[in-house]
């Protein structure tokens, strides 16, 4: 299964910075995703993606079963 890491706004919101989810593609991740959390449905819309460390929005991005996935919402500061 892929492994999420959640950071910041996204690990507050989903309630713990890693776990191991379901989901053979990107988009369907994130269904799965705001399923457990609902809380997360209000923050992943803001938040880069990283699969196995490169940014994407396209949701219909294939997962591994062994891939990285990031999550993290938008930073402040300089």
């Amino acid at each position: 299964m892929p492994q999420v890491r959640y950071f910041a706004g996204a690990a507050e919101a989903a309630g713990l910075e890693a776990e191991s989810l379901p989901g053979a593609s990107v988009g369907e991740l994130f269904a799965i995703m705001t399923a457990r959390h609902p809380a997360l449905a209000d923050v992943l819309p803001r938040c880069s993606v990283l699969v196995g460390g490169v940014r994407t929005a396209d949701h219909g991005v294939a997962l591994a079963a062994d891939q990285q996935v990031d999550v993290l919402p938008p930073f402040a500061g300089g």
